[in-house]
């Protein structure tokens, strides 16, 4: 294309909407201040060999009974947190996106999956755009040793990896990263907008058509998301996200995006020089170094997915020496708390109004389920009247403006993973009653109001 054909336009960095010129609002995604300057690169993409099909690799229209597919549907990773997220294993032909913050542990994590996968026989392809072939030696001695059906690709031009996963057919792909992938014939810089989507373009019809199951690493910006058009997350099959703070050994895996199992679940890994090892047991992982005897301190429980998780609600009320007080929350949505405060305010008559409240989710998890709003009033009222609450008991419930205390989903679930913790008593929804059994050595005790509470 000669320079005088050539055109900018500007992309929206979220949903990758298109326009000819710089707007405020993506009419998209409705998203302000999110459009960026690029080449137009239509006409090179158009025509490019990435997306051109020969008539022999067009597909065809059967039934659905006829359609074939593997016997082993799912590939095992044989690491028991990461089969949890994805949904019991790897499925053949998938697109899976992980991101994360820098340094929190994914190409290590990634390294662990292909060296698992090469011990039980299947052919890896590990490609890396990144990192030298010694430096990734280097991680790679820590964790073990390592077969010769994994293989090692630096490089970062997507058309030559397009062709070696053409000719090689491994079965299972990783691309380290996706931002540093480029395609020669889209005329803009590794990482933008129009490469992103392009490349990930590439990768989706490349694990569809040849049915190999490629991962892909995702850089993040400084909100969290992956860099990149938000319809990236709408072209792969599954998202992951590992939060945690990369400066403490606690690594949390979550799934996003999930086409072959749940969203709800989470895999618990702690980092140490071998790598991620997984934590069997989350909750005694996450109440491990509780304090005793400390006001302010209550143990919750949140569910994700069909696996009860316990954590240490934290919360320190003060007196405010501004006028205006100070609300800050970690692990907890801020407007939660801000309401069941409100809530406490008007039904039980406390003067916050000259008080500054801090709110912790100890463990570094994020907590966004209703279950823990009981947790989070009893945490505040400990703290407020400065009296600590016994560490063997367990509080669970959602709260209503009202000050009533709601049902909760899979109550018995929650009351019995307390048991084996040894907790001796539990505070939960009176409308739980029927559907919680009683426990030998636990003692039940159902409230319908915060009133009821005695702090």
């Amino acid at each position: 294309m000669s320079k005088d054909k050539v055109k900018t336009v500007f992309f929206c960095t979220e949903c990758g909407y298109e326009s000819p010129k710089w707007m405020g609002q993506c009419p998209g995604c409705k998203a302000w201040n999110t459009f960026k300057e690029g080449l137009d690169n239509k006409q090179s993409v158009k025509g490019s060999p990435s997306t051109k099909r020969s008539t022999s690799e067009k597909t065809v229209i059967i039934p659905v009974s006829k359609v074939e597919i593997k016997k082993e549907d799912k590939i095992k990773t044989n690491i028991g947190e990461l089969d949890r997220v994805l949904g019991g294993g790897i499925v053949w032909g998938s697109l899976t996106l992980i991101g994360g913050d820098p340094g929190i542990g994914k190409s290590t994590l990634l390294l662990q999956v292909c060296k698992s996968l090469g011990d039980s026989g299947k052919s890896i392809l590990y490609v890396s755009g990144e990192e030298s072939a010694a430096q990734i030696k280097l991680r790679a001695d820590r964790i073990g040793e390592f077969k010769e059906n994994v293989k090692l690709y630096c490089e970062t031009c997507l058309d030559d990896i397009k062709e070696v996963i053409e000719e090689t057919k491994p079965e299972v792909v990783v691309i380290d990263s996706i931002q540093t992938m480029f395609l020669e014939d889209v005329a803009s810089a590794p990482g933008s907008v129009s490469q992103v989507r392009e490349a990930t373009g590439v990768l989706m019809r490349l694990a569809k058509g040849l049915g190999v199951s490629i991962f892909i690493v995702g850089h993040v910006t400084k909100d969290g998301n992956v860099a990149g058009p938000k319809m990236l997350e709408h072209m792969v099959d599954t998202v992951l996200y590992f939060e945690g703070d990369r400066h403490a050994s606690y690594r949390i895996l979550r799934g996003v995006k999930n086409r072959f199992g749940s969203t709800n679940e989470i895999g618990v890994f702690e980092m140490r020089n071998q790598g991620l090892v997984e934590v069997a047991n989350p909750s005694e992982f996450m109440l491990s170094g509780r304090p005793v005897g400390s006001s302010g301190n209550v143990v919750s429980c949140s569910m994700e997915g069909t696996r009860p998780i316990f954590i240490e609600i934290q919360a320190l009320i003060t007196t405010t020496n501004f006028g205006i007080p100070r609300r800050q929350s970690d692990g907890v949505d801020l407007n939660r708390v801000n309401l069941l405060m409100a809530v406490l305010e008007k039904k039980m008559g406390l003067p916050f109004g000259n008080c500054d409240a801090y709110i912790n989710v100890a463990g570094g998890i994020k907590v966004s389920e209703p279950a823990v709003d009981l947790g989070l009033v009893v945490a505040i009222l400990s703290s407020f009247h400065n009296k600590p609450v016994k560490e063997d008991i367990a509080v669970f419930g959602e709260v209503g403006l009202s000050g009533e205390v709601r049902a909760i989903a899979q109550a018995d679930a929650r009351v019995n993973e307390a048991k084996k913790l040894g907790f001796k008593k539990c505070i939960l929804p009176a409308s739980c009653k029927k559907s919680v059994q009683d426990v030998s050595g636990m003692e039940l005790t159902f409230i319908e109001n915060i009133k009821e509470l005695k702090i």
